[in-house]
Order: C-alpha cells, then structure tokens, then sequence
C-alpha cells in the first residue's frame, strides 16, 4: 500500500520523522510530498527542504522524497494512490485537518485520510516553534536532526 505524507517540513522535525518511521513500519511505501506554495515565503527552499528530508529519512528505504503544486488530490492521482497520512498533535490540528479530509473526500472520493496521533514527547512541537526558538537564539537540538540544527544556522547567521 502506498500513502502520501504531505507538507511543508519548513524545518522538518522530530515530529515529523516520528510519523514517517512509524508510517514506514505500515506501509509498503511512504511519499514525503513537500508542498511548492508561491503563496508563503519559506524559511528553506523547497530544493532545501528536499535535502534534509533525504538525508535524514536515508535510512528508511521505503521513503520517496517528492514535492508538488497545487491540489493534492491530483498530486495523489498523479502518483497512483489514494491514502493520505496528516499527523495530529491537538485537537486544533484535528478541526482543520478534518475539514481538509472532507474536502479532498469530495473532489476525489477515492481518497482517504488516515490521521496519526503524535508521539506525546513530540505533541507541542512544530515548524513555527522550532523557527522562532531557532531565530531568538534558542537551542533546538531537541526538536530537530543536527543536519537541520546546523541548517537553521546557516540560515539565520546569513539573515534568513
């Protein structure tokens, strides 16, 4: 069975990784689809954020790594599959990831979401924390690989 796990991974975090491991366990093969969105300004290019999901999925040999435009639904037609893993670490991600499901659910009815409760010791952390930290100074060894630590370096120490 193959499944997409779509996003930004703008940084990718352990939260992330705990979700595509656990999914490689499950799955004959995971698609780590990175969203090309003109509409947002990311801290990483999407080439970037390709990099550091290879490099630090390597290991799990069941993972494609992969970016898309535009509706998932298509992107999902595209790569001839119908199962979308959204991982959920509140109950706030849950009202918008639900209504999301919906939605693709009624473009493309073939499709379903299956949503994973995050790993407790990674249900606070996301992108947007580990950027603010990672720009005020913080330490972010915990939340995310050092391959992306020494990223977020690089990225903030030339000015974003």
């Amino acid at each position: 069975m193959k499944v997409i796990y779509p996003g930004s991974f703008d940084p990718l975090t352990y939260g992330h990784i705990d979700i595509i491991e656990r999914c490689s366990e499950q799955f004959e093969l995971i698609t780590v689809a990175v969203l090309i969105n003109n509409a947002k300004v990311g801290l990483f290019t999407t080439q970037e954020r390709l990099d550091l999901i290879r490099e630090t999925t390597k290991h799990l040999k069941n993972v494609r790594v992969d970016s898309f435009r535009g509706l998932l639904i298509d992107y999902a037609k595209k790569i001839d599959t119908n199962i979308i893993i959204k991982g959920l670490r509140a109950v706030s991600d849950f009202e918008y990831e639900m209504q999301m499901a919906l939605a693709n659910k009624k473009l493309y009815p073939k499709l379903e979401t299956f949503f994973m409760v995050s790993n407790m010791k990674y249900s606070f952390l996301s992108s947007s924390i580990v950027k603010e930290v990672s720009i005020l100074g913080g330490d972010v060894s915990g939340f995310v690989p050092k391959v992306v630590e020494d990223s977020l370096k690089v990225k903030i120490k030339g000015g974003l």
